[in-house]
């Protein structure tokens, strides 16, 4: 289906900042959404963001908010994920997918909602 690749991931210590990228290919749809979460060890996937190809706005969640900036390039199929300030709880693979559906409540928050996930790129804040 979409083949995704995130890159950008690394070592930082707190209050640093990263980006990383998602790369698209295969055939991605825009009218459905790309999503960002992240897994720490002995936790579940949890929503980080979520962006769609036709739209500026993004959706975040509350522990990350007012730190971390999505954004896109559509021609070039590619999301961001712009991280500010990083704290060590931050510390987690982080995993770019496709296909949730952005025009039902909730969808874009819920992992089962997205059927493409990419290999997840790791992110570590030293104290």
């Amino acid at each position: 289906q979409v083949q995704l690749v995130e890159s950008g991931g690394g070592l930082v210590q707190a209050g640093g900042s990263l980006r990383l990228s998602c790369a698209a290919s295969g055939r991605p749809l825009s009218t459905y959404a790309m999503g960002w979460f992240r897994q720490a060890p002995g936790k579940e996937r949890e929503f980080v963001g979520s962006i769609t190809w036709t739209s500026d706005s993004a959706d975040y969640s509350d522990s990350v908010k007012d730190r971390f900036t999505i954004s896109r390039d559509s021609a070039k199929r590619t999301v961001y994920l712009q991280m500010n300030s990083l704290k060590p709880e931050d510390t987690a693979v982080y995993y770019c997918a496709h296909g949730a559906n952005p025009l039902v409540l909730g969808f874009v928050r819920q992992p089962r909602r997205y059927d493409s996930w990419g290999q997840g790129t790791q992110v570590s804040v030293s104290s």
